[in-house]
Protein backbone atom coordinates (compact mmCIF):
# COMPACT_ATOMS: atom_id res chain seq x y z
CA UNK A 1 0.00 0.00 0.00
CA UNK A 2 1.20 3.51 -0.86
CA UNK A 3 0.57 7.22 0.04
CA UNK A 4 -1.07 8.13 -3.93
CA UNK A 5 -3.38 5.05 -3.47
CA UNK A 6 -4.69 6.33 -0.38
CA UNK A 7 -4.73 9.50 -1.77
CA UNK A 8 -7.26 8.30 -4.57
CA UNK A 9 -9.20 6.57 -2.45
CA UNK A 10 -9.55 9.69 -0.01
CA UNK A 11 -10.43 12.05 -2.74
CA UNK A 12 -12.88 8.99 -4.91
CA UNK A 13 -14.49 8.73 -1.51
CA UNK A 14 -15.21 12.31 -0.15
CA UNK A 15 -16.40 13.02 -3.91
CA UNK A 16 -18.90 10.33 -3.95
CA UNK A 17 -20.06 11.18 -0.24
CA UNK A 18 -20.66 14.60 -1.70
CA UNK A 19 -19.93 17.75 -0.33
CA UNK A 20 -22.66 18.07 2.71
CA UNK A 21 -21.03 15.00 4.26
CA UNK A 22 -17.69 13.59 5.06
CA UNK A 23 -16.08 10.13 5.59
CA UNK A 24 -14.07 8.34 8.38
CA UNK A 25 -10.61 7.77 7.55
CA UNK A 26 -11.05 3.82 8.51
CA UNK A 27 -13.79 3.76 5.67
CA UNK A 28 -10.52 4.33 3.50
CA UNK A 29 -8.66 1.74 5.30
CA UNK A 30 -11.11 -0.81 5.45
CA UNK A 31 -11.49 -0.45 1.83
CA UNK A 32 -8.04 -0.79 0.80
CA UNK A 33 -6.59 -2.85 4.14
CA UNK A 34 -9.15 -5.54 4.55
CA UNK A 35 -8.65 -7.37 7.59
CA UNK A 36 -5.31 -5.29 8.22
CA UNK A 37 -6.81 -2.30 7.98
CA UNK A 38 -5.50 -0.84 11.15
CA UNK A 39 -2.09 -1.13 10.54
CA UNK A 40 -3.06 1.33 7.65
CA UNK A 41 -4.86 4.60 9.92
CA UNK A 42 -1.64 6.39 10.94
CA UNK A 43 -0.69 6.49 7.00
CA UNK A 44 -4.52 7.28 5.94
CA UNK A 45 -4.18 10.65 8.62
CA UNK A 46 -1.30 11.58 7.44
CA UNK A 47 -2.18 11.58 3.65
CA UNK A 48 -5.13 12.93 4.58
CA UNK A 49 -3.43 15.48 6.41
CA UNK A 50 -1.90 16.16 3.43
CA UNK A 51 -4.50 16.76 1.13
CA UNK A 52 -5.70 19.29 3.85
CA UNK A 53 -3.12 21.24 3.87
CA UNK A 54 -2.70 21.38 0.00
CA UNK A 55 -7.20 22.75 0.39
CA UNK A 56 -7.99 19.37 -1.37
CA UNK A 57 -10.19 18.66 1.84
CA UNK A 58 -11.16 19.44 4.84
CA UNK A 59 -10.33 17.47 8.27
CA UNK A 60 -13.16 17.97 10.97
CA UNK A 61 -14.13 16.71 14.38
CA UNK A 62 -17.89 17.28 15.38
CA UNK A 63 -18.35 19.05 11.81
CA UNK A 64 -15.49 21.68 12.94
CA UNK A 65 -12.70 22.06 10.88
CA UNK A 66 -9.13 21.31 12.82
CA UNK A 67 -5.54 21.14 12.51
CA UNK A 68 -5.04 17.29 11.52
CA UNK A 69 -1.03 17.52 12.94
CA UNK A 70 -2.64 18.58 16.57
CA UNK A 71 -6.70 16.39 16.47
CA UNK A 72 -6.89 13.95 18.70
CA UNK A 73 -9.15 11.39 18.51
CA UNK A 74 -11.94 10.61 16.15
CA UNK A 75 -11.60 13.32 12.15
CA UNK A 76 -13.47 13.05 9.46
CA UNK A 77 -12.57 14.27 5.62
CA UNK A 78 -14.86 16.47 3.80
CA UNK A 79 -14.94 17.58 0.48
CA UNK A 80 -13.51 21.52 0.10
CA UNK A 81 -16.01 23.88 -0.80
CA UNK A 82 -14.64 26.84 -2.97
CA UNK A 83 -16.42 29.98 -2.36
CA UNK A 84 -19.86 30.11 -3.85
CA UNK A 85 -20.94 26.94 -2.84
Amino acid sequence: MNSDMIRECILKQVQQRGPDKSICPSEVARSLGGETWRSLMPLVREVGADLAKSGAIVVTQKGVPVDPQTAKGPIRFQQARTWGN
